[in-house]
């Protein structure tokens, strides 16, 4: 009897699930325009995309693709072969995205690459309403192909170039993926209602739900924000699935209500998954601390400025401030800035800032929108809205200051996932208005005038972010008073050799920020390259003074010092450097040049063995040795190191020059003159190279060979020192020669 019971409970609602189905409203005919054959919406899909985001496919690497990439310490010597067609992968990418569109199922028209699903998925309501229709199982009834396709030529999505940050660079396919894996975990929830076999009363797929969390897990590994789903799913099962009303339920929570199985919270198997999602959510957390652990970053107060500050009226106001900002650039993403840190938007601090109205206006409008979800008597009203303001505001969560700080103001790329929430938000409101709009015509052409508008906008952005000088000039206009990006634009033009232009951006960007220790630091360095050593140091004391673990400035600053012949103070700044940063080469192989200069020459070899030790290919180190041991008369030691340097290094020319030489001096004249062929091989313009196998080739008495790249290296540097002496006394050895052969 129990049995039957259960039975009959579980028919009860698949009937509720079929009714829910066929009684959904058909957005296609709210919003009947420009409706297209899935075949060529598929198409307008792909073309849309490509022009958006494909002139970006083949550019350089620009920001984080920077570090990651070109970089990073930790790629493998397989990894540099490759380097250059990395670049191709973004092209690589819109072809495989385009192809997994055609390749997917009909039903599974949320199951998209992320290059596609921003611009087919996020577009239709459509979509959104089949995806509803999905959580409704029944035997009697198959479930019919989504259309959202049809609805492409209608629905702008005005955040297409606020995803650019995403798509654009490498480091973006982490976001990407995330969404990819973060929209399979939802349609595999749903998928648990439809797979479902009615056994004993079950009115879900058990397999599906953990299916769901699997991807939702591999979602997290993407990117953390990709947890979230778990969330949005509970919310979508208890919101939607089960239409639990939270009013009524609050209610008779407050009463005391013995009646809650009527109110939907023990609804068969509705506590069932949620302790599923959160076991399993909890399981997923363990297992990233057990890896990762539990320290947060650490951040600075120009990293996120509210969230240092003291008054919880101020943190607070400006949080909430910051969301009206990403809900601003969702609706018009013109704006937009690869860096919000830094003073990009100065702090409210009083209730008299006019920026408050901002506030008021974005909980006024999700007030409203969240009241609607709730308390619509319309059904097909209240999913539409529940599941848009889940998909919206969910996965925003990590990035709201609310559980823990984050390192950052705005980050666009944060946004990518709360964009398909607010595009169904916003085709939602399209339909609405098309139902009440008399002249259909003039909103369609305003619908397509957006949309166009922003393709046109997304492609600007996507140009912008070909190139690293581009995308930091782009945002000058956005932020001018964050110093990081005048730091950007100068570092970029320094690295291009442009100096005096750099100095003018670094000194800007210490004026925004007086405590902006890599400004600092860089201009301090460029000063010292012009001999400008006094401010220089300036710069650099107030760098050490300001952040005194900075190891990289105690070493610039050693440097100064050096070139100053303050030899003590620069001695002290080197080690102060090492201290903070135990395995610094470079800094060893300054340390090593100031003792060459004070003739301490064991301590020299002593320092650049240890930059070679931390960094065996430190060229520069390896040279040194091989010089001085050279220099002081230790020629057995001078080769020795220079084979091991050549083993380690077997491609660099002034190794090889070096070793030659000593080889020279030691009369191994054959193998000295192999290298120092080789060496000219590698760089035929070195002016020392072709003089000193001239002096090689001299000594050994080939005199016509040692003539011929005399030559050479004075035609290549007619002021080389010693060349025209020697090459003088070889002309006239020469002319003896033929004298008394006369």
């Amino acid at each position: 009897q129990i049995f039957n019971q259960h039975n009959a409970e579980a028919l009860n609602l698949e009937q509720a699930f079929y009714r829910m189905a066929q009684t959904e409203p058909n957005l296609d005919h709210d919003v009947s325009w420009l409706l297209l054959p899935s075949y060529w919406a598929k198409m307008v899909v792909a073309l849309i995309s490509f022009l958006c985001f494909a002139n970006s496919y083949d550019g350089d690497f620009v920001f984080d693709d920077s570090e990651a990439i070109i970089n990073n310490k930790r790629k493998g010597k397989s990894s540099l072969v490759h380097l250059k067609y990395i670049s191709h992968l973004k092209l690589l990418k819109t072809i495989c995205d385009i192809l997994l569109n055609f390749l997917t199922e009909k039903e599974k028209s949320l199951f998209h690459s992320p290059f596609l699903w921003q611009m087919y998925v996020k577009s239709s309501a459509a979509g959104l309403k089949n995806s509803l229709r999905a959580t409704s199982p029944s035997d009697n009834c198959s479930l019919q192909s989504p259309k959202t396709s049809t609805d492409v030529g209608v629905h702008p999505c005005p955040s297409l170039p606020l995803e650019k940050q995403a798509v654009a660079g490498i480091v973006g396919r982490a976001d990407l993926l995330c969404a990819l894996f973060f929209l399979l975990s939802f349609l595999g929830y749903c998928k648990a209602f439809r797979e479902s076999k009615y056994k004993e009363g079950h009115t879900f797929s058990v397999f599906w739900v953990l299916v769901s969390v699997i991807l939702g897990a591999i979602a997290m590994l993407c990117k953390e924000q990709g947890i979230t789903i778990l969330g949005l799913n509970a919310v979508f099962d208890a919101l939607v699935i089960n239409k639990i009303n939270l009013l009524e339920l609050i209610q008779k929570l407050l009463h005391k209500d013995k009646s809650l199985e009527n109110a939907g919270l023990l609804r068969k198997g509705l506590l069932f998954r949620i302790t599923l999602l959160m076991s399993g959510g909890v399981s997923i957390l363990y297992i990233r601390w057990r890896i990762m652990g539990t320290g947060p970053p650490a951040f600075t107060d120009v990293d996120n400025p509210a969230s240092f500050a003291d008054s919880l009226f101020v943190r607070v106001i400006n949080y909430n401030y910051y969301y009206s900002l990403n809900a601003w650039l969702l609706l018009c993403p013109w704006w937009l800035c690869f860096d919000w840190s830094m003073g990009c938007i100065p702090l409210i601090k009083s209730v008299s800032d006019w920026r408050i109205i901002a506030l008021a206006a974005l909980w006024f409008c999700l007030i409203g929108l969240i009241c609607q979800a709730l308390c619509s008597e319309d059904s097909h009203k209240r999913r539409i809205l529940t599941l848009g303001l889940g998909f919206l505001i969910i996965p925003f969560l990590p990035a709201s200051n609310l559980f823990f700080r984050v390192g950052f103001v705005i980050a666009e790329r944060v946004i990518y996932l709360p964009s398909i929430g607010y595009c169904i938000l916003f085709t939602y409101g399209f339909s609405v208005l098309s139902k009440q709009a008399k002249k259909k015509k003039i909103l369609a052409v305003a619908v397509l005038g957006i949309l166009l508008i922003n393709v046109m906008r997304c492609a600007l952005r996507s140009s912008q972010w070909r190139s690293e000088e581009q995308l930091f000039r782009s945002a000058l206009s956005v932020c001018p008073l964050n110093a990081k990006v005048h730091y950007n634009v100068g570092k970029n033009l320094a690295d291009k050799g442009n100096q005096s232009a750099a100095i003018k951006y670094y000194r800007e960007a210490v004026r925004l920020n007086p405590k902006y220790v890599h400004a600092m630091n860089n201009l301090g360095n460029i000063l010292k390259e012009r001999n400008e050593l006094h401010e220089a140091e300036e710069l650099l004391s107030l760098a050490v003074q300001i952040q005194p673990d900075f190891a990289a400035a105690w070493m610039n600053l050693g440097i100064v010092q050096n070139s100053l012949r303050r030899f003590e103070e620069a001695e002290q700044s080197y080690w102060t450097a090492i201290k903070h940063r135990k395995k610094y080469p470079d800094c060893y192989y300054n340390l090593g040049r100031l003792y060459a200069d004070l003739n301490r020459h064991i301590d020299a070899l002593n320092a650049w063995r240890n930059a070679t030790v931390l960094k065996p290919e430190h060229s520069l180190a390896w040279n040194n040795m091989i010089i001085l041991l050279d220099n002081t008369g230790n020629l057995a030691q001078a080769e020795a190191v220079g084979r091991e340097a050549l083993e380690l290094i077997p491609n660099d020319h002034s190794l090889m020059f070096s070793l030659a030489n000593v080889l020279g001096k030691s009369q191994k004249y054959k193998e000295s003159e192999a290298l120092f062929l080789k060496a000219i091989k590698a760089n035929p313009n070195a002016a020392s190279y072709h003089g000193n196998l001239a002096v090689l080739y001299h000594r050994w008495g080939n005199l016509d060979l040692a003539k011929k790249h005399y030559e050479v290296s004075l035609k290549l540097d007619p002021m080389a020192p010693g060349t025209k002496e020697n090459y003088n006394l070889l002309r006239r050895k020469l002319e003896q020669l033929q004298k008394k052969g006369g």
